[in-house]
């Protein structure tokens, strides 16, 4: 049978990268990723929280590290995995955490949560970020320019999920 394993999260992070190397010098980032969703229960408005760990290596990591931070919201497009160790006291873990392809960052909301914040540094990626996480897929990578990105023109009630 033939299987496809692919995840695609929008969502913020809950706290700052965790940057790291490899022994072999490649770029390791960790992020913790707050993806929610909301509906109505009755007449009451719910909102239900799951908490993501993603993955992301090379040099995406390296701008991951640098440009985001806790709050940040990103587009991650990846990979589901499943990793499994033993502690030191002899304790089996495991987890599934999400290997990211792709990252984009998304445009950040000002302190009024009206409109969008232009106060970014200029030098921060607008494009997406393209991971080099081993063979995976080439990507196009970059931290190109582009124009200048406008903020959608609608509120989240606009949006029917």
């Amino acid at each position: 049978m033939t299987s496809f394993n692919k995840v695609i999260l929008m969502g913020n992070l809950t706290r700052d990268p965790e940057m790291r190397y490899t022994p072999n010098g490649t770029a390791v980032a960790t992020l913790g990723l707050a993806v929610s969703r909301r509906y109505r229960q009755g007449d009451e408005q719910r909102e239900e929280v799951c908490f993501v760990d993603v993955v992301v290596f090379g040099r995406t990591a390296e701008t991951c590290s640098q440009y985001l931070s806790k709050g940040s919201g990103v587009l991650i497009d990846g990979r589901l995995t499943y990793r499994r160790w033993e502690t030191e006291d002899g304790m089996k873990r495991s987890k599934h955490e999400v290997v990211a392809q792709d990252v984009r960052f998304m445009p950040r909301r000002d302190a009024t949560g009206g409109g969008y914040d232009s106060g970014e540094p200029a030098e921060a990626p607008r494009r997406a970020v393209a991971a080099e996480s081993g063979g995976a897929g080439g990507g196009s990578g970059g931290a190109g320019g582009g124009g200048a990105m406008s903020p959608p023109d609608f509120t989240d009630d606009d949006i029917p999920f």
